[in-house]
């Protein structure tokens, strides 16, 4: 199968050296790696640049930004400005980020699940963090959902479901378009990829109010998205994140910001993600 793997990249000299390095190694060699350097201010062009006059199908892309880190549009916006400079000639596309370290045989286990199961549309190892010189798997981990750092979809599928949203919630969103349309979500916990940066650890304050913006145009409504602020939360130990997740979703409720699914696709996702709720309680 044909993998295209696209990679924002903003400051990451410590990281994505060991990121090339790992999926140059792969015993399936991905067709094209397109690195979108996104304003950094490090030496992350200069390694890139490294393995691009080494391997003709890794390339490198300047993109203009903020400084700042801020999930979602900044880095789909980075990730269209590599997608532009892409044909269609692929059968899988990736948005991977720059901090992560996999396994050899991490793409042709990616293949193997797309050719066996045409009915997937997005597949993904697991993700594990460093602690204490160990490697755990990282808690944000979910069998049923794959992690914003390593989306890898169908061609198909990627086009159905819109191809990715600009927006904090982007990672969820896709997958839940993904069921709209009928396509099935894997994640192969034998996939094991190191994560050197846990998630959000750079994000700054700006950021805050992103999430509960995210659930207020997914369509959740209040008490899907009462119960997931109080669950992501819980799971980063918070409660301010908690305010903040709430304070986010009013105020994208007040300022009557445009949703990312219509009507029809709302009512899924709600159906959905009570569905998925009901069942861990029964």
């Amino acid at each position: 199968m044909n993998f295209y793997i696209i990679i924002p990249a903003h400051n990451e000299e410590d990281s994505i050296g060991l990121t090339l390095e790992s999926l140059v190694n792969q015993t399936l060699t991905p067709i094209k790696i397109v690195v979108v350097d996104d304003h950094s201010s490090d030496e992350t062009s200069a390694i890139v640049k490294r393995f691009v006059s080494k391997h003709s199908w890794i390339s490198l892309i300047s993109n203009e930004s903020s400084d700042q880190h801020l999930p979602g549009s900044k880095i789909i916006n980075a990730f269209y400005k590599g997608y532009e400079h892409l044909d269609d000639n692929y059968d899988v596309i990736c948005k991977y980020d720059a901090d992560l370290i996999f396994p050899p045989d991490y793409l042709e286990g990616l293949a193997h699940h797309f050719k066996t199961n045409p009915k997937i549309g997005m597949a993904s190892g697991f993700c594990y963090i460093e602690q204490n010189g160990q490697w755990v798997l990282e808690n944000l981990t979910r069998k049923d959902h794959i992690r914003g750092a390593l989306k890898a979809y169908r061609k198909n599928c990627f086009i159905e479901i819109g191809k990715l949203k600009p927006s904090m919630g982007w990672d969820t969103v896709d997958e839940l378009l993904a069921k709209f349309y009928g396509w099935e979500i894997l994640t192969d916990s034998n996939l094991q990829v190191k994560h050197l940066k846990p998630t959000g650890t750079s994000y700054n304050t700006a950021s805050k109010y992103l999430q509960g913006e995210a659930m207020y145009k997914m369509r959740y409504g209040f008490l899907i998205t009462l119960i997931s602020a109080s669950k992501l939360a819980f799971k980063k130990k918070s409660l301010n994140l908690f305010r903040d997740y709430m304070s986010g979703f009013y105020k994208a409720k007040k300022e009557g910001q445009d949703y990312l699914v219509t009507k029809e696709q709302g009512q899924f996702i709600r159906a959905t993600r009570w569905k998925g709720m009901l069942q861990k309680f029964s």
